[in-house]
């Protein structure tokens, strides 16, 4: 295998019982995701549900990049972000369809079914899906001490899981919307698919930022409180959300004053933590360019995005593909080095031989890489 092309340093494999449980967990994933997929074409019938599934999916992959765009510095495992999103689509939508369908059936008896719909959409049914997505974050937040590192990976994870739940959403709501006709599936599609694709992220991105902020922060009690607000946040965003579509001429108004602001301050929350993450770098690897194993000017490039980006762009320019593809590796596994010193500087430690272990994997694929660019000799 070419060396510019080599993956991160590989984990210690995990203990059978936990090898266990993610077995147990992925098979309950995929019979929750086909249970979920057969009561939705049950309700809609096969040529609805074949035709809301392709709508649906098509654009999910653009949807994906723009989400992945915003982990610049540090990008997270490709596995664990397909497994979140697919527990956004499998498990938080079966949650869902289950518990809500559930009390559906109560607040229609207590209320009427005209009442208790507007009761269950902007009441139960927020709180019922921001749960159901916000394990997952919990999940990922306890069990991915080495990745979950703060705001920009809460953002990434949530919008993750989000996509996924939107994606199978979207499904029913597009197969009614071609059942009823061409005009209803031209307005749902451009409403779901163009106007909103990002709600569902948006609303457990404040979740996301929560427990990001848990992890940045030395007071955890103060980080809890403002992942619980987070929660409440998103709670309450997606309650906004479905009482503008309960009441016609409502959902304009709501889209262009909240929705958008929102959508606009996560990105700024997002840029700002993208800088707290290049200070990161940068304290973290300084001393490589006193003790000569790495120029100043690529410490200077390693903690800019832009800078990043143009050296990118140089190495393949001038060497091709097989520079680029250094080039790219040096990032991550700088990356990679800095923010495994930084979360052994906090105390969150796999244990001291394994994170010396991955210390030394790193260095050595540091200095590996550093040789092949030409940018020093092998680090001490």
């Amino acid at each position: 295998m070419d060396s510019a092309t080599s993956i991160q340093p590989p984990l210690p494999a995990p203990a059978p019982r936990r090898a266990q449980q993610h077995r147990v967990l992925t098979r309950g994933a995929a019979l929750c995701g086909v249970m979920s997929l057969l009561l939705i074409a049950a309700d809609l019938g096969p040529a609805a549900f074949a035709l809301g599934m392709a709508i649906a999916v098509v654009p999910v992959p653009v949807y994906v990049v723009l989400a992945l765009w915003l982990d610049r510095f540090e990008p997270e495992p490709a596995w664990t972000l397909a497994q979140t999103f697919a527990w956004g689509a499998t498990v938080a939508v079966f949650l869902a369809l289950m518990v809500n369908g559930l009390l559906q059936v109560l607040l229609d008896g207590t209320w009427g079914v005209e009442v208790g719909e507007v009761i269950g959409s902007v009441f139960t049914a927020p709180i019922v899906e921001e749960l159901a997505k916000g394990v997952a974050l919990l999940f990922l937040f306890s069990e991915l001490r080495d990745e979950f590192d703060g705001v920009v990976d809460g953002v990434v994870y949530a919008s993750m899981v989000g996509l996924g739940f939107a994606m199978v959403e979207n499904v029913q709501y597009y197969g009614h919307a071609v059942a009823e006709g061409t005009e209803s599936s031209v307005l749902t599609f451009v409403l779901r698919g163009l106007m909103a694709p990002f709600a569902h992220p948006l609303f457990t991105s404040m979740f996301g930022i929560g427990l990001g902020m848990v992890r940045e922060g030395r007071s955890k009690a103060r980080g809890w409180l403002v992942a619980a607000l987070g929660l409440a946040a998103a709670m309450a965003l997606h309650a906004l959300w479905n009482l503008s579509a309960s009441f016609e001429g409502w959902f304009l108004v709501l889209y262009l004053l909240v929705m958008v602001p929102s959508f606009i301050a996560v990105l700024w929350v997002v840029r700002t933590s993208l800088h707290r993450e290049g200070r990161v770098i940068r304290e973290h690897l300084e001393h490589l360019v006193h003790v000569g194993a790495l120029p100043a000017g690529e410490l200077d490039c390693l903690c800019r995005v832009r800078s990043r980006l143009a050296a990118s762009a140089t190495a393949f320019r001038k060497g091709g593909l097989r520079r680029w593809r250094a080039r790219r590796e040096l990032h991550r596994i700088a990356s990679e080095l800095a923010f495994h010193r930084w979360r052994t500087a906090r105390g969150l430690s796999m244990g001291p031989e394994a994170d010396a272990a991955r210390e030394a994997e790193y260095m050595q694929r540091f200095s590996e890489i550093c040789s092949m660019l030409e940018l020093q000799g092998n680090v001490e």
